[in-house]
């Protein structure tokens, strides 16, 4: 089995696993009277759906990359060029595709040529702008809600 495929397989429980720790802590704060918290729980709630939001985002991209593995080591009749590699309208540059690799961070299946410059396939979807998205928006209020100070609450009572 090609590396790549491994490491998807690999990491594609992880992100479903950080996923669902994610969002069981934004649903058992959502179950909890969040009107009579303080606002630093709120950001940290915020904080955990927007990241597993992110994680969604970034587990489908790593099915539809994992996908495009499968697709390109199928061999067999209509398997050169890659399939994933193929673009309507830009037929001539997939002719010189000799291999593929996969990118994780940004997310994407590239086309590697012999001679042009390697470029990403076009029939995996973009994930990238999403996932950073939701990232940065994730570390930002979870940075705000670590930056707030704490209130603690006794019997109702501010101190």
């Amino acid at each position: 089995m090609p590396m790549p495929f491994l490491l998807l397989v690999l990491l594609a429980p992880a992100a479903l696993l950080v996923t669902i720790a994610l969002a069981r802590r934004g649903y058992a704060a959502g179950r909890t009277r969040l009107r009579r918290t303080a606002g630093r729980v709120w950001l940290w709630n915020v904080a955990a759906i927007l990241g597993t939001i992110a994680m969604c985002w970034y587990a489908v991209g790593l099915l539809a990359v994992g996908a495009a593995v499968v697709s390109a080591e199928d061999g067999g009749t209509d398997s050169s060029p890659l399939r994933p590699c193929r673009t309507p309208g830009k037929e001539e540059r997939a002719l010189h595709v000799v291999d593929y690799s996969v990118r994780l961070i940004p997310l994407r299946f590239v086309c590697v040529t012999r001679n042009a410059p390697d470029y990403a396939a076009e029939s995996v979807p973009n994930v990238n702008p999403a996932v950073l998205g939701f990232t940065v928006a994730a570390v930002a209020c979870a940075g705000t809600a670590f930056a707030r100070p704490r209130t603690v609450h006794t019997l109702g009572v501010q101190q």
